[in-house]
């Protein structure tokens, strides 16, 4: 028997338009493959038990009023909101991967199927890059929903997947017609092709600049413009590109996707430099004090500029962080930091920084009266997100900041349930709030496990390496430890530790909660 070598052109259209729907869909597949196993489903919350305490002073932690228990019984209902917004999102998120392919398709005429390939990555590849741009933008129920680790590892994830789809959509417009190799000569080529050279050379320098990005020893807000220069390049060269290819604005159905992806676009920008940085009323503060912890490190106390404090309180749960400026200007320099202070104080919020930076050192010369800014609360790291009969925190240096925040947190709605704190150090001047933490002792089921790397002769604490037979010893066993919360705060090599301890004593992985802190 003899077998011809098939003809793409005598494939029925609907065929061919179902082989490439089916390579869109395949890619589409594998990026939520990606988004969902690195970031584990959403988990359910229950009510903590909190009983009410006495009022200590005006700024101190007070009696829980009918308003405040009405917050603390709202937490039951916090994982039931992140399950609705992970669906939104993710819902959200295919319609725009696959809405303007659909439609795309179906317009397509007689073309080939290669050439129908070529348009569908283009359109598939500009889709990503609108994801990609929203991601980083830190609106709140993103970052709540995902947590800041999953967001930045998903528009870093549609970076380089948008870096692909490029090219691969010039291979096939160069193998649908090797003539539009000509269309790289930006002299001589039309400006729908300049456009699409210029917006590939900036997407490269983008991902070279990110990938070399530890390597380069420019200051972090020089890297940060540059690549935010870079990318604002990419998506308006992507958008001319579009605009003077014509063809698929000239279709009504795309025209008005193109539209709702253009304004959605604009809107989230102007949200995320304008409106939240000029008009965010609830982030204006003032400097109350600032407390010396050690001799790098010192606590921030905020309370809210203006009347009607209370009502314009920056509300979040234990172990969010926001980000802080001491200016007004859009441009101004702004960093991370998380909220060590007790979700039931009534206006105070405190951050405790190491000042090993430009940026943090500044801080520690604020003065009383002085303004800053905070945009937040942002992140997933918190113990209200998730049930569990009890937490496991482990912290390196300041990372013992959301656990602070916790604690307090918890100290305030007196839980029961047993607790466990390790935190790690190099030597004894390094650990954090330690007078604190023997006054949470008495307040709470509270066994905390000091560490240090270089102990002073005399200490009968713990030291050396955070192992296996630390965490055998201090946790219970394995029935009842897969029911606890585990909560790692650090350097990045001390978690990566503590994640390849914990997964040696099978603890499961939705159970272990990390969140480090990246710049975008």
């Amino acid at each position: 028997m003899r077998f011809r070598a098939l003809d793409p052109v005598s494939v029925p259209r609907s065929v061919q338009r179902t082989v490439v729907l089916a390579v869109i869909v395949a890619l589409t597949l594998a990026v939520f493959h990606y988004w969902g196993p690195s970031h584990s489903a959403v988990r359910s919350s229950r009510r903590p038990r909190v009983a009410p305490r006495a009022r200590m002073s005006d700024n101190a932690p007070v009696m829980l009023s009918a308003s405040e228990l009405d917050v603390c019984s709202s937490i039951q209902f916090r994982g039931a909101r992140r399950v609705l917004e992970r669906t939104l999102w993710t819902t959200a998120c295919l319609a725009v991967l696959l809405m303007p392919v659909l439609v795309g398709l179906s317009r397509a005429g007689d073309s080939s199927p290669l050439s129908q390939l070529s348009v569908g990555m283009g359109i598939f590849g500009t889709s990503v890059l609108v994801c990609a741009v929203v991601l980083p933008s830190r609106l709140r129920s993103l970052t709540r929903t995902f947590g800041i680790d999953g967001v930045l590892g998903m528009h870093r994830f549609a970076g380089l997947l948008v870096t692909a789809l490029v090219l691969a959509h010039i291979v096939l417009v160069v193998a649908v017609n090797p003539a539009n190799f000509g269309l790289l000569d930006i002299v001589h080529a039309p400006n729908r092709a300049r456009a699409a050279t210029g917006a590939t050379v900036a997407l490269g320098a983008l991902i070279g600049l990110t990938v070399l990005r530890k390597r380069l020893r420019h200051r972090y807000e020089v890297w940060r413009w540059v690549h935010v220069a870079l990318a604002g390049s990419v998506l308006v060269l992507t958008a001319l590109h579009i605009w003077w290819l014509n063809h698929l604005v000239r279709d009504s159905a795309m025209r008005a996707w193109f539209t709702i992806l253009v304004v959605g676009v604009l809107g989230v920008l102007a949200y995320r430099w304008l409106w939240r940085p000029v008009f965010g009323a609830r982030g204006k503060y003032v400097v109350r004090e600032i407390r010396p912890e050690t001799e790098t490190v010192s606590t921030l106390v905020l309370e809210p500029r203006g009347h009607r404090l209370v009502h314009r309180t920056l509300r979040f749960a234990p172990g969010q962080f926001a980000w802080l400026r001491v200016s007004p200007s859009i441009g101004a320099q702004e960093h991370p930091f998380t909220i060590a202070s007790s979700a039931h104080m009534r206006t105070r919020r405190e951050f405790t920084v190491r000042h090993s930076g430009d940026f943090t050192r500044a801080l520690r010369r604020l003065r009383p009266g002085d303004p800053v800014w905070l945009d937040g609360p942002h992140g997933s790291f918190s113990v209200d997100l998730q049930h569990s009969t009890g937490l496991v925190m482990i912290a390196g240096g300041v990372g013992i900041t959301p656990m602070i925040s916790m604690l307090r947190t918890l100290a305030h709605r007196r839980d029961r349930r047993p607790h466990r704190l390790v935190t790690v150090a190099r030597t004894v001047d390094e650990l954090l709030f330690r007078s604190e933490l023997s006054e949470l002792k008495r307040r709470l089921d509270l066994t905390v496990v000091e560490l240090l790397r270089q102990p002073p002769e005399g200490w009968t604490g713990a030291s050396g390496a955070l192992d296996e037979a630390l965490l055998t010893e201090l946790l219970p066993g394995r029935l009842r430890r897969n029911q606890l919360g585990y909560y790692l705060c650090g350097p990045p090599a001390l978690v990566t530790d503590v994640v390849t301890v914990l997964d040696e004593l099978d603890v499961p992985l939705p159970r272990i909660h990390t969140e480090q802190f990246d710049f975008v």
